[in-house]
């Protein structure tokens, strides 16, 4: 095994494990949340993940942007697949060990070659449509700094990681279509493999390139390298990234909610507290009366992030940022401060946030912050019409209705801090019957005027 196997090797692994660390703390986040059943309706399920998450369903609403990242998507998926190749061949030493597959090989590293043009042009156009267009859902309030940095990053990243395989094609097919008796000479055999022929894209490049065989080997090499060592960097800045999404776009619309748009959920104690007030034949004091010792009443609705779901958490991972739902909110597009994004930007920071505390205190650690009012004030949640705008428009089938509406049930049931408006509705509710300000007995007076 030579110098060079022991290296890639070793990055490889090292990599892997901090890939695999980093990954560890996301899913040990997202699990401080509260359990909740997704496991319903399996076959339901997989239908919902293959149509949303593998097909794209929801991205192509918006045809052009639907469609550059169908291209980015599948294109940088299927490239690199090519990546076995490579790691095999760190490995073991040898160089591209599938060619013996003859003109398959060739129609393959074609087809790369094509998708990784595409994948390119795709990126390029992301690039004017965010840094040149200015589209105003790239420039809302929160996306000013890491965020807008963190796009470019990624989109700059994928053109390098193209340009870096195209251009070891292009000096690879020279050294590999050089005379035998010429590469042994400069001590390059293993170029020589018996392949015939340039590839499609790849050839265009030749020109630029140096004659001199040595020459050509470091580049080859060099863009081998730099190709690897940026696809295992690429893997590793997933997780301090919203591209994280790429891997978490397929569990989340597995788990998405199934019941339909605007069913809430209820806690069971109010549930049954409501059933008994409207219940005349009821025995209030039915019900053994809890014991001295006995566990801490539930808490109502959301203050942190430990008191969401882990599927809520989950969805502030799955978070592209896209700002879809933003742009469809119809609170935001009459200027009000809710911007559905930020909810999930929020929740993730926070919760990016506890985890860190943990790693660095311990479990128990209160650092005396909350998501409510730290990270999301009140006039954001009520600014809210629970319409479901934003959950309709998420590709990935994010609920930042539910987080908004766990808030407000906190803010409401555990703070009395709901507006005035609702202050007034719900005395009505109390004395009335009804959100309106009139006695039950006077509500058909309508008829008789």
């Amino acid at each position: 095994m030579g110098i060079g196997s022991i290296i890639f090797i070793l990055c490889f692994a090292g990599a892997a494990l901090f890939f695999a660390k980093n990954v560890s703390k996301i899913r040990r986040n997202i699990l401080l949340g509260k359990d909740v059943d997704r496991n319903d309706n399996s076959s339901e399920r997989w239908k919902t993940m293959a149509r949303v998450a593998l097909g794209q369903s929801k991205m192509v609403v918006r045809p052009v942007p639907g469609i550059l990242h169908i291209l980015v998507y599948v294109g940088f998926v299927i490239i690199n697949a090519e990546v076995l190749e490579i790691i095999l061949d760190g490995i073991t030493g040898t160089h591209r060990m599938f060619s013996g597959l003859g003109s398959l090989y060739f129609w393959l590293i074609n087809a790369f070659e094509f998708l990784a043009v595409l994948v390119m042009v795709s990126c390029a156009i992301f690039l004017v449509r965010r840094n040149i267009v200015h589209i105003k859902r790239f420039f809302n309030p929160e996306m000013k700094g890491w965020p807008t940095s963190d796009a470019n990053i990624i989109l700059i990243t994928e053109i390098a990681l193209m340009i870096a395989f195209l251009t070891m094609n292009a000096a690879d097919s020279v050294l590999m279509n050089t005379d035998v008796a010429a590469l042994q000479e400069a001590h390059l055999g293993k170029y020589a493999i018996g392949f015939e022929g340039y590839f499609s894209f790849s050839q265009f490049l030749i020109p630029l390139l140096p004659d001199d065989l040595s020459t050509l080997m470091g580049i080859e090499r060099g863009m081998w390298w730099f190709h690897i060592l940026g696809i295992l960097a690429f893997l590793n800045y997933l997780p301090y990234s919203k591209h994280f999404h790429i891997l978490l776009a397929f569990p989340n619309t597995y788990f998405s909610n199934l019941k339909p748009k605007g069913q809430f959920t209820n806690m069971e104690a109010v549930t049954n507290e409501v059933k008994l007030m409207f219940d005349p034949e009821a025995d209030p004091y039915a019900a053994p009366a809890p014991e001295e010792g006995d566990a801490v009443p539930q808490s109502f609705g959301a203050k942190d992030v430990t008191d969401l779901t882990w599927k809520q958490l989950m969805d502030a991972y799955s978070c592209t940022e896209c700002g879809r739902c933003t742009s469809n909110c119809p609170a935001n597009q009459t200027g009000k401060l809710l911007s559905p994004r930020k909810i999930m930007m929020d929740t993730r920071d926070r919760l990016e946030e506890v985890g860190k505390n943990i790693d660095k205190h311990g479990k128990d650690h209160d650092d005396g912050k909350s998501l409510l009012n730290d990270y999301i004030t009140s006039e954001e949640l009520w600014a809210c019409t629970s319409c479901n705008a934003c959950v309709q428009a998420c590709p990935v089938n994010i609920d930042p209705l539910s987080i908004i509406m766990e808030m407000r049930r906190y803010l409401v049931m555990e703070q009395s801090a709901a507006p005035n408006e609702l202050n007034v509705m719900f005395t009505n509710i109390e004395n009335n019957g009804a959100p309106w300000q009139f006695a039950q007995a006077d509500r058909l007076n309508w008829k008789n005027e």
